[in-house]
């Protein structure tokens, strides 16, 4: 399958730095990048639950194709949701559930640095994902 524009461009943002601190520092600038998620969509109902940080969630389906929009309290997992909303979005239903977290953790080189809370949370995000786009 092939990947969406935005995941390209942060594969190779990501594979051109070496170091974990400049990894971090990249990662936290995806993060800023994030459109502000409206105050209205920061309701209980958007919460993913099984994230220890908070991370709203809110997607829609525009001509077949998942577009989705998220924000987090906590910045590396602002970073860490705006990769994987670089990963998913644009995809189909089909698409999305077939995306490997860890394989895509993998080749952005960040896989070592997810602990298993935050390996947890994102598989809560992807999950819910999932949901969504079954649920239409």
């Amino acid at each position: 399958m092939s990947l969406p524009t935005d995941a390209v461009v942060a594969l190779e943002a990501f594979q051109t730095v070496g170091s974990w601190e400049q990894r971090a520092r990249l990662l936290m600038q995806w993060g800023e990048r994030l459109p502000a998620l409206p105050a209205e969509d920061k309701v209980d109902a958007n919460l993913v639950q099984g994230c220890e940080s908070l991370v709203w969630l809110v997607g829609r389906l525009q001509d077949g194709h998942w577009q989705f929009a998220a924000s987090s309290d906590a910045r590396l997992i602002r970073g860490l949701v705006a990769l994987l909303l670089a990963r998913v979005n644009g995809l189909s239903a089909a698409e999305l559930h077939s995306v490997d977290l860890p394989d895509w953790f993998d080749q952005l080189a960040l896989s070592r640095q997810l602990s298993p809370s935050r390996s947890n949370g994102l598989n809560a995000v992807l999950q819910r994902m999932r949901d969504l786009s079954s649920n239409t």
